[in-house]
Parts: structure tokens; C-alpha cells; sequence
């Protein structure tokens, strides 16, 4: 059941990434799978659709257990405290849940139970007995992450069963040397276990020929999702031994829950269930899961790609009665001043200390200008303080200050009556009626970076307008072209406040209040934005400054806590070693060198070679192979589809009997930090780099 169309949809249901009820939200989260989705509803409303918003609290899996074993709590008294918390903090930050439940609630399990059995009933899982790790002393199978050990890789001793903190590796318990159990510090051993499989190569077609109609989704997911399907799937069990979970509705699994990954993407359902209670209809849950007339959208961030595009889609096939998602616009990782977020050392942005700090639409513009939507992205505490001085409190806040004040003074706080309009005025009226339309466009395209961008630059043409019109010289000599003048800069500021909506909601109030608004903001079409909504001679209300400057003293003090962590977990060698001073080349040696903007096609490793992976490149009509050693940091799917800098003109060479043609161009700091070059803007594929 999917639509194509965007004329069959009659109804549109948006879903977040279920996050952690195991600790607060930071800025990653927001940036990730939340602000974005919150910014597509707003405007969905706006436009006045029929659009339902869905998110939760995952209760369920290894990380809550152990959260709960730290605190030496039951895990339900931990995804009680995080689940209320995490909907207050959201709340604050302004995302607006059409309804926000939780996978502890009974409806959850009753659901997840009821797909588990439909599928089990139709004989889709399969049955197989394994060996797991067991643990005598706590008479309990060992999940991943409750078994410790030496690394194979950098002999850390305190790694986990799924993965080393140290070095980054991912593992497996049987990879570790001398493993011991979590819980009791026993040596475990191995014991024979059952469990049930989805066999995601049974139904790899099918899931194949459907991707193959998502031509419109970002290349990110697709060069991911596409990879794996390249490498083949695999059978993935949906239960595991834990006391913690989904019971598994089988009485030849007594003990055993559903998998985590199985379960959480059944919480969207489970909750819009909820949520139809809610409305008093509890049959409305189907018009927006089982009637193909609804548009499924996914807000996720890229960890979360393979489950929302491939299993969970591929479990809602063998149900047969569920829409599949139009879209899942994924977005890649927000860094912190130049590291990896860390939540385990504190390294973060947390979003209930930044409420009690900074007002909330300065960091839901920044986070938005500086979307990780293509490729990770860097919040940094200097960029956010300059875009928010430079942009909302010099270019938006000054023009709607300046605007009202002015009008305030010259016309008495009432909106003047609009004269003979010139070229300029003519100009400035065709770019807000155009912005609707403009910014709409983007927003339904998920491009919310460009959508923000054209929304400042509303602000930039407005102040430019009122300087070149002058209207603190027509106020002399020329009063009905100043009126003319200020009612037009009104009018900017009524379209600014109405286009605010979907990003700074809390400001486009504000700004609607100033204007001397009574009703709901939130009533007005988006639509209609564009056109005069002012009343002459009617007054507006009192002006305050919408975006207040940050300065040194306030943003000074969250760098160097990043810092003091950041030096802790990269402390600085002992004795500095000097670089080697690099010889002078002239412009002609430089000149020699053809860079060039390359896409990734396809990407694989190297049979035998750890660091090697054999990438397939186009460089503007042209497809050649290159060998770069880049597998320690990247994997296949993540390279697949990302714009890299190659030097185009560096002889082929052998390498491990394949043949390289050009060069991929990286970068290393002292702190081992590695990342592929990659452009800024999304250039075309041969672009010459000068």
C-alpha cells in the first residue's frame, strides 16, 4: 500500500526517532530526529492539513537495565523519571507532540504481542537454538553490553560484548579475551538458548523493488539502505534473554522478550492508538496506518536508517495491511566543538541546562541553519553566538525594531495609511508575496537549512528597503511616502511573524503581539503570509527587542567546561613534538595538480586489508576506481553517496593488485580525529577546485 502522488494523500503522519528513557536529551537529539519534524508539523498546520505528530519514551533494552543496576533502582522507577522529564524539556524547547507515549504502557505491549503473533502465525520467523553466554551466579543469558572482557584490538580490559569505548571497534562477546559477566564479575559459560529469527533475505526483493521507487529520498539513506541490500541480508533475531522488555506471547518462550529494535517502531502505532482514545474515537488509529491515503514520514538520525527503512518496512509488508513511508528524511551526527558528543564523560549540550541559561529560538534557529542534513555538522559555542548576533538580533530583530519604533514615533503607534507605491515598494511587496511559496516549497522538500536561510533573507531585503527609501528623510519633506514606506516595512514584519511559525514559534508570538494582533498567530493560513493583513490606523502594541545580543561573559563559560572534558579524554602528549617545517613549492607546482569534486557510487572493502576500501567515483560524465584507505574510519555505506575531493590527474597505481586511478584527500589532527575531505555546498560532480 504506498501512494506516489502527493495529490492522493489526505492526511500525513509524522513519527521521531523513539529516544532513550535512560538519561536527559542534548543538542544531537534535537538536531537529529526532533526540531526537524517539529518544523515540517508547524508548517503542515499552517497550511491547514490534516497532519498527527507521533513520538514516545523507548522504555525497553539493555541501556535501561543497566541504567537502573547503576542507580540501584528498578528499571520502571528510570523510564519514569526520564519519560516525564524528557517530555517536560521538550515541551520547553517547543516541539509540539500530537501525542507523546511510551512503550512500558500495556497498550504497547498488547500491540507489539498482537504483530509478533500475526507473523508467527503466517509462519514467518525461524526457530534456531544458539549458544549465549550465561551466567551461573545470577542464573541469568548474558545481553551484549553485560559482558566485559579484554579488546582484541587495543587491549583495553574494560570493554563491552558489543563494543570497545576505547578504540571505537565493534565486537562480539566471543571476541573478547577473558570475558567476565557484567553483573557479578563470573566467568560465563556457554549454554545452549532458543530463539526467534525475521529472515530479512526471504523478503530482500521485495524491499529492493520498493526502495527502488523512493527516488526521491535523500541520497544519504539511500546510498546507506542500498549497501546493505548489496552486501545481502541477514536473518536478525526478534527475541533475547532479558527480564526487562516485551513479554514474548509464546509459552515456549516463557522468560523471553521481544528485541528492542522489533518492539520501538511499533511504539508509533501503539501510540497513535493512544492517541485516537484520546479523540474519542479509537478506530481513528487505522485511517492514518492502514489507509494508503495517509503520507508516512520518519524523522530519524542515521543510526537509525536500517531499521526505519528496511526491517520496519519489511515487517509492515508481511503484515500486509499498513502503509509503508512515503519518506525518511535521516539526518547525519551534530559534533560538539570539534569532538564526538560523549554522554558517558558529559561531553554534550544538555537541553534542560541550556533552558535554564538561553532562550529557546536562538539555539531552534541555529540548530536549523546548521543541520547535519547531508553530512555530521559542528555545534560550537562561538558559531552559535555570532549567528545569533549577527543574523537575529542584527538583521530580523533590528529591522522589526527599527520598523515599530519608527512607526511608534512619525505615525503615533498606528499603522499609516498606504500611498502611490514606487519601484522599490513594488519590488519589496513581489518578494513577500513570493516567500510563502518559496520557503513552503523547501520545507515540503525537508531542505530546512535553505528554508531558514531564505527566511533571513526576508530580513536582509526588508532592512535594505527601509534604508534605501529613507523614510527619516520623507518624514520631512515627503509624509505620504513615508507612510507608504513604513506601512510596506509592517507589512515585512507581519510576513516575517507569520513565516517564523514553523522555526521560532515563541518569536513569531511575540512579533504578532507587537503588531497588535489579538487572536491566535497560529490561525492565520500560511498561505497568506505573503498578503497585508494590517488594518490603517489601527494600533499596534508595545515593541520590546525580540532577539537580545549573547555576550563573551555568557558563552565564555560553556567553552571551557567543553574544553576541561575535551582535555580529559584527549589529554596532550608529554613533550610536544615540532612539526617538520614544509618546503615552499611556487603557484606553477600547485597549479599542476587537478582537484576535483567527486561522488561516491559504490563502496566495498578490500579483500585482506583493514584500511582499504575500493570506492567507484564519478567525476562530472566520467566513472574510474579508487583505492583509499579509509576503513578504519568510514564504513561502505557510509561513503556511498558523499561528495569527496580527489586529485584527478595522480598517475594509477597497483594497490594489493587493484588498480587506483586518483586520490582521496583526508585530513588528521593530533588528536587522531580523521574525517574524508568533503565541499561545504553540494557541488556537481567534476567541479574543478581552484
Amino acid at each position: 500500500m504506498v501512494c506516489t502522488m502527493e495529490s492522493d494523500y489526505k492526511r500525513i503522519l509524522v513519527t521521531s526517532a523513539l529516544p532513550y528513557a535512560n538519561g536527559p536529551l542534548h543538542l544531537g537529539h534535537l538536531a537529529g530526529a526532533y526540531l526537524p519534524a517539529d518544523i515540517y508539523v508547524r508548517y503542515q498546520r499552517l497550511k491547514k492539513r490534516d497532519v498527527v505528530y507521533i513520538c514516545g519514551s523507548d522504555e525497553h533494552g539493555v541501556p535501561i537495565t543497566i541504567a537502573a543496576e547503576r542507580k540501584k533502582v528498578s528499571p520502571q522507577s528510570i523510564v519514569d523519571e526520564f519519560h516525564y522529564r524528557n517530555k517536560e524539556a521538550f515541551a520547553k524547547f517547543g516541539i509540539a507532540f500530537d501525542y507523546y507515549g511510551r512503550t512500558s504502557a500495556k497498550i504497547h505491549h498488547e500491540t507489539s504481542q498482537e504483530i509478533f503473533l500475526r507473523l508467527h502465525k503466517k509462519g514467518i520467523f525461524k526457530v534456531k537454538t544458539e549458544k549465549q553466554l550465561f551466567d551461573k551466579k545470577a542464573n541469568m543469558f548474558l545481553a551484549d553490553r553485560y559482558v566485559k572482557g579484554t579488546c582484541p584490538v587495543c587491549s583495553n580490559p574494560e570493554a563491552y560484548g558489543d563494543q570497545c569505548e576505547k578504540c571505537g571497534s565493534t565486537l562480539s562477546p566471543s571476541e573478547l579475551i577473558n570475558p567476565k559477566s557484567a553483573i557479578t564479575g563470573e566467568p560465563p559459560e556457554y549454554r545452549e538458548t532458543k530463539h526467534w529469527y525475521l529472515p530479512l533475505g526471504d523478503f530482500q526483493e521485495n524491499v529492493a523493488k520498493w526502495i527502488e521507487t523512493r527516488k526521491h529520498w535523500k541520497t544519504n539513506v539511500l546510498g546507506q539502505v542500498k549497501s546493505w541490500l548489496s552486501e545481502g541480508l541477514a536473518d536478525r533475531a526478534v527475541t533475547r534473554d532479558l527480564s526487562w522488555g516485551v513479554p514474548v506471547p509464546l509459552e515456549e518462550a516463557k522468560g523471553k522478550v521481544l528485541y528492542v529494535w522489533f518492539d520501538a517502531p511499533i511504539g508509533y502505532i501503539s501510540a497513535t492508538k493512544e492517541w485516537a482514545v484520546l479523540q474519542g474515537r479509537p478506530d481513528l488509529w487505522k485511517l492514518y496506518w492502514q489507509d494508503n491515503h495517509t503520507k508516512l514520514v520518519h524523522f530519524i538520525g542515521k543510526d537509525n536508517i536500517v531499521f526505519h527503512c528496511i526491517m520496519f518496512p519489511a515487517t509492515l509488508m508481511e503484515l500486509g495491511d499498513y502503509v509503508l513511508p512515503d519518506n525518511v528524511p535521516a539526518n547525519e551526527f551534530l559534533n560538539l566543538q570539534g569532538n564526538k558528543l560523549s554522554t558517558s564523560r558529559n561531553y554534550a549540550v544538555w537541553l534542560d541546562d541550556y533552558l535554564q541559561k538561553f532562550p529557546v529560538d536562538p539555539l531552534r534557529y541555529y540548530l536549523t541553519f546548521n543541520a547535519p542534513e547531508t553530512k555530521d555538522a559542528d555545534f560550537t559555542w562561538q558559531d552559535f553566538q555570532q549567528h545569533n548576533n549577527s543574523e537575529l538580533a542584527d538583521i530580523m530583530g533590528n529591522f522589526i525594531n527599527r520598523t515599530l519604533t519608527f512607526a511608534g514615533k512619525q505615525f503615533n503607534g498606528c499603522i499609516p495609511e498606504r500611498g502611490v507605491t514606487d519601484e522599490l515598494d513594488k519590488q519589496m511587496l513581489a518578494i513577500l508575496q513570493d516567500a510563502p511559496q518559496k520557503i513552503g516549497d523547501l520545507i515540503e522538500e525537508y531542505e530546512f537549512r535553505r528554508a531558514i536561510i531564505a527566511l533571513v533573507d526576508i530580513g536582509r531585503a526588508a532592512n535594505k528597503y527601509f534604508n534605501d527609501q529613507e523614510p527619516w528623510r520623507s518624514a520631512k519633506d515627503n509624509k505620504s511616502k513615508c507612510a507608504t514606506t513604513i506601512s510596506i516595512c509592517i507589512h515585512a514584519v507581519q510576513t516575517l511573524a507569520l513565516l517564523m511559525q514553523p522555526f521560532m514559534p515563541e518569536s513569531a508570538a511575540r512579533t504578532w503581539a507587537m503588531l497588535g494582533f489579538t487572536g491566535n498567530i497560529q490561525e492565520i493560513p500560511w498561505d497568506t503570509a505573503g498578503d497585508c493583513l494590517l488594518t490603517p490606523g489601527a494600533a499596534f502594541g508595545p515593541v520590546s527587542i525580540l532577539f537580545r545580543k549573547f555576550e563573551d561573559t555568557e558563552i565564555q563559560p560553556e567553552i571551557d567546561r567543553l574544553r576541561a572534558i575535551s582535555e580529559a579524554m584527549f589529554p596532550a602528549p608529554a613533550t610536544e613534538k615540532k612539526e617538520p617545517e614544509t618546503p615552499k613549492i611556487k603557484y606553477e607546482d600547485f597549479a599542476k595538480l587537478d582537484l576535483r569534486i567527486a561522488r561516491v557510487l559504490e563502496a566495498e572493502k578490500v579483500e585482506k586489508a583493514d584500511k582499504l576500501l575500493k570506492l567507484l567515483i564519478q567525476i562530472g560524465s566520467e566513472q574510474r576506481q579508487i583505492i583509499a584507505g579509509v576503513a578504519k574510519y568510514y564504513t561502505p555505506q557510509e561513503m556511498i553517496g558523499k561528495k569527496i575531493v580527489v586529485i584527478a590527474n595522480l598517475e594509477p597505481a597497483k594497490i594489493r593488485g587493484l588498480e587506483s586511478n586518483g586520490m582521496l584527500l583526508a585530513a588528521e589532527d593530533e588528536k587522531g580525529e580523521f574525517s574524508v575531505l568533503m565541499p561545504e555546498k553540494d557541488l556537481d560532480s567534476g567541479a574543478k577546485i581552484r
